[in-house]
């Protein structure tokens, strides 16, 4: 049985590591102002950011269309795949899962296609898309795959310190009020992904406290695998990966850059970590 992989952009895979491992990836949109672009197709992670630093106002995202994915579905059938697995952004901060389901729900009787909710962002999305694709060279059916990436996903943690909460208001995610004060107050705050939906899991006044916070985190963890550090041009990122290296091996840890979806809501210097819990 041939399995394919399919996520959205929110994933953060490197387009050279999704080609190589054949996961397909429909793109979400970006836009700034009234000018939008297509995520990866219009618009790369370096122009992403260097619109961030030079644009009047900050992007917003909009999730896929049906159609979007209902096109990719259908191309990877004629491709020969006889069932795709699709891993998306959690349902709770975003449309994409919900879009990807209408667009599954098209090829019924023509193509089996699990979507899974991820319930997670960033390179927690994009974990369960490697270790899906794993399973799938393994020869592992769509059903099989779902089941131990839906085990995964409870297993899965994702903490990150934000150097701004400009772009949370922006976003909706946070008051203006809250913004303006946490700004005033140097407050960085540190946030996780908890049942698919951002929460707040601290708060520090300093950078260096908030880094720690996040290494401590790692340090609690029940031997953690898949160790994974991302980030978003923040200058301090190999002062982090020191710190959390004298947790796990330096060379055990993926490293990642944040690009357009999650970066929109974050912002530049927001440094995340995640990793898997032991079953």
């Amino acid at each position: 049985m041939t399995v394919r992989i399919v996520t959205d952009s929110s994933c953060d895979i490197p387009q050279e590591l999704a080609d190589e491992l054949g996961i397909e990836i429909v793109p979400l949109s970006i836009r700034f102002g009234d000018k939008e672009f297509v995520d990866r197709v219009e618009l790369s992670t370096e122009d992403f950011w260097t619109k961030v630093a030079q644009s009047p106002v900050l992007p917003e995202t909009a999730a896929p269309s049906a159609g979007a994915f209902e096109e990719r579905f259908r191309a990877l059938a004629a491709d020969g795949a006889d069932g795709i697995v699709c891993i998306c952004l959690t349902s709770r901060l975003s449309a994409t899962m919900q879009a990807a389901l209408l667009g599954a729900k098209a090829l019924e009787g023509v193509c089996e296609i699990r979507v899974i909710d991820s319930m997670s962002a960033s390179m927690g999305v994009g974990l369960h898309c490697i270790t899906a694709v794993e399973l799938a060279k393994q020869g592992q059916d769509v059903d099989q795959i779902a089941r131990v990436i839906e085990d995964q996903v409870t297993r899965t943690h994702l903490f990150a310190t934000l150097d701004t909460l400009d772009h949370l208001r922006k976003g909706g995610r946070i008051s203006g009020m809250k913004a303006l004060m946490g700004g005033a107050l140097s407050v960085k705050p540190i946030l996780t992904i908890a049942d698919g939906q951002m929460v707040e899991a601290g708060k520090v006044r300093t950078r260096s406290k908030s880094l720690k916070y996040l290494a401590d985190k790692l340090k609690e963890a029940n031997e953690p695998t898949s160790v994974y550090v991302f980030h978003a041009q923040a200058p301090d990122i190999e002062e982090f990966l020191d710190m959390v290296g004298e947790i796990v091996p330096r060379d055990k840890i993926a490293i990642g850059i944040i690009g357009p979806v999650i970066g929109s809501h974050g912002g530049p210097g927001t440094i995340g970590l995640g990793w898997v819990d032991k079953a």
